[in-house]
C-alpha cells in the first residue's frame, strides 16, 4: 500500500493525503456525537505534538527545500525565503486581525455569529496548511527521492493531528450554544472542507511552476509557523504548560529524527 502511495501523481499525493487531514478534522468534529466535553490535558499534548511536528516540518519539508532550489535556480536563496516567510506570517496575521475586527464589531453575542466567525477563521488558516501539503508532495516529485515524500508525509500527519483538537474545538462550544450535535458536526467539519482543494492546487503549482516554487514553499512555512505560535502554542499552554512542552519536543524530535534518518 505504501508503494502503491509513492508511485502515484504527486497531485493525487497531495488530494489523499489533505483528505487525510480533513477526515482527522470530521473525526475530531464527530465527538460531538459522543461527549460533552474533553480532557483538557490530551487535548494539550495533541496539540503540543502537533505544534513540534509543524516546526520540524516547516523547516525540513518546506524552508530548506526552497533554500535549496533557490540556489540551484541561480536566486538569491536568502531573500526568497525571508520574503516567502514575511508574506505568509503576514498572511494569517491579516486574517486574524479581520475576524477580530469583525468579532468586535457585533454587540450582540449570538450563537450563529461565533459559529460563522470562528469557522471562516480556522478556514482560512486551512488553506496555508492544505497549500504546504500539496506543494510538499509535488516538491518531493521534482526531487525525487523517498525522504521527501516521506518529509511530506510527515507534514500531512502533523497537519491532520492538530486538526482533530481544532474540529472539537469548534464543534464543542457550538453544542454548548444550543447547537443540535448535527449541526455542531457539520460546522466543525466544515472548516476542513478546504484543505484538499489547496493541496491540490498546492500540488499543480509546485509542478507547473517550478520557478516560483522557492518562495511558495517559503510562504507555506511562514504560514505554518505562524499559526503554531497564534494558535496551536497560546492554547495549549494555557492550562498545562509542562504537558504541552513535552508534546511540543516530541513532535519536534520525533519529526526531526525520520527526515534525517530517512535522507541519509
Amino acid at each position: 500500500m505504501i508503494g502503491s502511495f509513492m508511485n502515484l501523481h504527486p497531485v493525487y499525493q497531495g488530494l489523499l493525503a489533505t483528505l487525510f487531514t480533513y477526515g482527522i478534522t470530521m473525526l475530531g468534529a464527530s465527538l460531538v456525537f459522543f461527549f460533552k466535553t474533553v480532557d483538557q490535558r490530551l487535548m494539550d499534548v495533541m496539540m503540543g505534538f502537533a505544534a513540534g511536528v509543524m516546526i520540524a516540518a516547516s523547516y525540513w519539508s518546506l524552508l530548506d527545500p526552497a533554500i535549496v532550489l533557490s540556489e540551484q535556480l541561480g536566486k538569491n536563496a536568502a531573500g526568497n525565503a525571508a520574503v516567502g516567510l514575511l508574506a505568509g506570517t503576514a498572511f494569517i496575521i491579516i486574517s486574524d486581525l479581520c475576524m477580530s475586527k469583525k468579532q468586535a464589531c457585533k454587540e450582540r453575542g449570538e450563537g450563529w455569529i461565533r459559529c460563522v466567525l470562528l469557522t471562516t477563521a480556522v478556514t482560512m488558516h486551512n488553506i496555508p496548511e492544505g497549500l504546504a501539503v500539496g506543494v510538499a508532495f509535488g516538491c518531493a516529485a521534482i526531487e525525487g527521492s523517498e525522504a521527501s515524500i516521506i518529509g511530506a508525509v510527515m507534514l500531512a500527519v502533523g497537519i491532520g493531528i492538530q486538526n482533530f483538537p481544532e474540529g472539537t474545538c469548534v464543534a464543542m462550544p457550538l453544542r454548548r450554544e444550543g447547537l443540535s450535535r448535527g449541526k455542531s458536526f457539520l460546522i466543525g467539519q466544515f472548516s476542513g472542507m478546504v484543505e484538499p482543494v489547496a493541496g491540490v492546487l498546492g500540488a499543480l503549482f509546485a509542478i507547473k511552476v517550478q520557478s516560483a516554487l522557492p518562495f511558495v514553499l517559503s510562504f507555506s512555512a511562514g504560514a505554518m509557523i505562524s499559526v503554531v505560535c497564534s494558535e496551536l502554542i497560546p492554547e495549549s499552554f494555557k492550562d498545562n504548560k509542562q504537558l504541552a512542552t513535552i508534546g511540543v519536543m516530541i513532535g519536534f524530535v520525533a519529526m526531526m529524527v525520520l527526515d534525517v534518518a530517512l535522507s541519509c
